[in-house]
């Protein structure tokens, strides 16, 4: 008895058996043309050599993907013992792994490459930035300084001027306290110079480091091909760092640091030149106390400058370009679709052989003969009503006849003597209907 479910199956299977085929080899081919996409970037060289290369190996590609599900798609369906069908399962997955390493990871780069060298290119301008913002801060972190240099010199300016009254040694005049006074105001008042034309210079290398950036910002997002562009941002990032390395020379920390311990350090007591002992005394004094001064107000701006100077000079890292299939692999977390579509155009295939799979096996059940304890209600009725369709054909044709051998006519008893066979017909004897030789 036919079962029709296992039927409509196999018919199923046949009638899809070249869509099954044709869809298989337009995956590979579509592997195969985004495979060369991706490996073309990769390849150095002359464009034709360039271009062969690229080509045989999408070509090996597509034929190995074909090979390889047309094989499991052949043979994983019938294998019926557990051990073949292990080693066929540990084979799929194995090939699909190198799959995933000798194509998707390139049709990943054809996908996405484009982007993903963008998100390169803006993760390293974000990167820029934070360094020409790190460095300019480095830079004006000095001029905050700057009133407490202005303060100590005037201090010291105004006890110069009072020490020319008499007012810290008692005897006016210019003396050794007056010149010492002076000479500690010059020299701070040539440090805050120095700082506030470092500060000129940072406000003009700033906006030449912002209007870099903006040019690079607009590489990241502009349009045309991202090679071009790439070596555009490339040139730009060049003189970036430039920029911030100068940025660094300008910054007036250093110097203040520098200048203030010298001040502490460096400071030499002038002779008294009073004309009388007294006097003498009274200027060493206040000598003494112009000197503590000195290293109080040292103290206090070298550890402001330790402040700016402690967190380290700001190091800008090259621009390191990047090929696509690079960049998908670096930033590959950024293009989860992209790396979803790539793999799931080569490994697609191993969805049509659980399917084949899983139909084989169904029409392997339905084929298998029905016992007693599996047969269902219908299938028993359907079976009793075929025994007695067959009975019934049986008593309709009656007795069967003795088959007369070739050349020989089938003899009929005739019954008692006299009596006429049955439909009223006569029977010929055997020997009149044999035919008589001549």
């Amino acid at each position: 008895m036919a079962n029709p479910k296992g039927s409509a199956l196999r018919a199923g299977v046949t009638g899809l058996d070249r869509l099954t085929r044709t869809t298989l080899a337009v995956l590979a081919l579509a592997s195969g043309v985004y495979t060369y996409l991706g490996v073309r970037d990769l390849l150095d060289g002359s464009p034709l050599i360039t271009f062969f290369a690229a080509l045989i190996y999408s070509a090996a590609v597509s034929v190995a993907i074909y090979a390889f599900w047309s094989f499991l798609m052949r043979f994983l369906p019938h294998v019926r013992e557990v051990s073949s069908r292990l080693w066929l399962g540990l084979a799929m997955a194995l090939g699909s792994l190198m799959i995933v390493a000798m194509s998707s990871w390139l049709n990943a780069a054809a996908l996405a490459g484009s982007a993903a060298i963008e998100q390169h290119l803006a993760v390293t301008l974000q990167n820029y930035t934070r360094d020409l913002d790190g460095a300019h801060t480095r830079a004006l972190g000095a001029q905050s300084l700057l009133p407490d240099i202005q303060l100590a010199s005037t201090r010291f300016a105004r006890l110069a001027d009072a020490e020319r009254g008499g007012a810290l040694t008692g005897t006016g005049g210019s003396g050794t306290v007056v010149q010492l006074l002076s000479q500690m105001s010059s020299q701070l008042d040539d440090l805050g110079r120095e700082v506030v034309a470092s500060g000129e210079r940072t406000r003009a290398l700033y906006a030449e480091g912002s209007a870099q950036v903006a040019r690079m910002r607009e590489l990241v997002s502009g349009q045309g091909e991202i090679k071009a562009r790439s070596d555009a941002f490339g040139a730009e990032a060049m003189k970036l760092v430039g920029t911030i390395a100068s940025l660094e020379q300008t910054s007036m920390a250093p110097a203040v640091k520098r200048a203030a311990d010298d001040l502490a350090t460096g400071f030499i007591a002038p002779a008294a030149d009073g004309r009388t002992a007294e006097l003498a005394g009274r200027q060493n004094a206040v000598v003494g106390s112009v000197e503590k001064a000195v290293a109080a107000q040292a103290t206090a701006l070298s550890q402001a400058a330790d402040k700016i100077v402690g967190s380290g000079p700001v190091e800008p890292a090259r621009f390191q370009p990047l090929s696509t299939a690079e960049a998908v692999l670096r930033y590959a977390g950024d293009f989860l679709p992209s790396w979803a579509g790539a793999i799931s155009i080569d490994l697609l295939p191993a969805v049509l052989v659980l399917i084949l799979c899983v139909v084989q096996a169904a029409i392997r059940r339905e084929a298998e003969p029905a016992d007693a304890e599996t047969l269902s209600a219908g299938q028993l009725l359907v079976a009793l009503r075929l025994v007695r369709d067959i009975e019934g054909e049986r008593a309709l044709a009656g007795p069967l006849l003795p088959a007369a051998a070739p050349g020989e006519a089938v003899a009929v008893d005739a019954g008692p003597a006299g009596a006429e066979p049955a439909g009223g017909g006569s029977v010929t004897p055997l020997a009149a209907a044999r035919p008589k030789k001549e």
